[in-house]
């Protein structure tokens, strides 16, 4: 029992860096703890932006798919506003979005025989140092109804 208690304090003493390893007069074993103690800390620290980067890249995608999603509504419902009633297209489809999206927002509607297009184009800013803002835009088509004619 003594034994295995005095291998335990040479052990400790070693971690402390205050004498050698396990004891045994080798020096293996736990004598080098001492030095390794901050090599965790500095790998988590070399490793923590590389994760940051990732989310953010994780993050933007999901804001840029949200985005175009914004798009597709304000497209589909100017032009089916602009296609029933005649006019109101463009108001419609940024009252249909996000109103922190609606002011960078653009909408165009063209009127050809028998058919109302809409393009809707909305700037998505970037969260990720180092990438250029995108443009998403979408497009609907829907049959003329305006009763006017």
């Amino acid at each position: 029992m003594k034994r295995y208690r005095d291998r335990i304090r040479a052990w400790h003493r070693g971690a402390d860096g205050q004498g050698g390893g396990d004891g045994d007069g080798g020096g293996g074993g736990g004598g080098n703890r001492g030095r390794d103690r901050g090599q965790v800390a500095l790998e988590y620290i070399g490793f923590v932006p590389i994760l940051l980067f990732v989310a953010l890249c994780g993050i933007q995608l999901g804001w840029v798919a949200y985005v175009e999603q914004q798009a597709d509504t304000a497209a589909r419902t100017a032009a089916r506003v602009e296609a029933r009633r005649g006019e109101g297209g463009e108001a419609a489809g940024l009252a249909a979005i996000r109103p922190s999206l609606a002011s960078l927002a653009q909408i165009g509607v063209v009127k050809t025989r028998g058919a109302v297009t809409a393009t809707a184009s909305i700037t998505v800013k970037s969260i990720v140092p180092g990438l250029d803002p995108i443009t998403a835009e979408r497009t609907a088509v829907m049959p003329d109804d305006d009763p006017k004619g």
